[in-house]
């Protein structure tokens, strides 16, 4: 085995080493891309998560759009955004986003949203219909949506998928030993078993989980075994950030040669695309994964 270094776990919230500082976001592109977020009433996980991507890719002109709401059904312990009883459901949200899109110039869209599991079809029609009138309105627009768990509601499922999107993404978001901790209302084996009927339905598939939450080498070796097995395209593997006091505290920050040693075995795996850095994310160089 490999002793894989990394910086020193401490009670107290740790400061961020030097290789996770990100610039501020600014420049007229992200201006630009604020505006229309803001003008069409359009929900991204960009903001709701605090990405610390989110300079980089709005100064790009690209941007991870939310569907569904802003507020989730699940109360995960590392995610920032809000948990409660979703009130929001708007049956005009696919044209705002087609329009938004359109406008944005965009080449690769990704798609993302909340938990809605008290809506009996997981809030696929909306899913559906949101890439379907992105296709209509852009066909020369390539998407990745990055769904979520649907609990076994595989009809959900199809309906989601169905809509001519290029990439569908479901990420596992920790290794199997963590879900009772970081992910008490998902299953691993449930999520696994998505990402199977995914691959099985002729999609190209992506997932992606953080590291540094308490994970060993082995684990991590053994989720990336798990997803070899269930067919998945393309793996991303990030650094867990605490977004705030209230969350999950930050076990270790993982250095960038340990992330290069995970991209490496993960690769060794048969992987098309293995992103793996402190910073990385998972709609981070999406465009590549086509």
């Amino acid at each position: 085995m490999i002793d894989l270094p990394v910086a020193p776990a401490r009670a107290e919230r740790q400061r961020k080493p030097d290789w996770l500082r990100v610039k501020l976001p600014i420049g007229p592109d992200y201006k630009r891309v604020r505006k229309l977020v803001d003008e069409y009433q359009l929900h991204t996980i960009c903001q709701s998560g605090n990405c610390p991507n989110m300079g980089e890719c709005w100064g790009a002109g690209t941007a991870t759009f939310m569907i569904l709401g802003n507020v989730c059904t699940r109360s995960c312990s590392f995610c920032a955004v809000k948990t409660g009883r979703p009130t929001e459901y708007d049956e005009d949200e696919p044209r705002r986003v087609a329009e938004a899109i359109d406008l944005m110039q965009v080449k690769h869209a990704v798609l993302t949203s909340v938990n809605r599991d008290e809506l009996k079809d997981r809030g696929a029609e909306i899913w559906y219909q949101t890439v379907r009138q992105i296709k209509e309105r852009t066909p020369q627009v390539t998407i990745e949506t990055l769904i979520p768990d649907v609990r076994g509601n595989w009809d959900a499922l199809y309906r989601m998928i169905d809509g001519g999107q290029e990439v569908v993404s479901h990420n596992m978001e920790t290794v199997e030993e963590l879900y009772r901790k970081v992910r008490p209302q998902g299953r691993y084996h449930r999520s696994l078993e998505e990402l199977k009927r995914i691959k099985d339905a002729g999609k190209r598939t992506k997932t992606g989980f953080m590291v540094g939450l308490g994970e060993t080498e082995e684990q991590v070796e053994r989720i990336l075994d798990d997803l070899a097995e269930c067919g998945v395209d393309v793996v991303t593997i990030g650094q867990y950030l605490q977004p705030t006091a209230m969350h999950l505290a930050v076990d270790s920050f993982v250095t960038p040669d340990t992330f290069a040693h995970y991209k490496a075995l993960g690769m060794s795996k048969g992987f098309d695309f293995v992103e793996s850095g402190p910073l990385v994310r998972s709609s981070y160089h999406a465009e590549r994964h086509l």
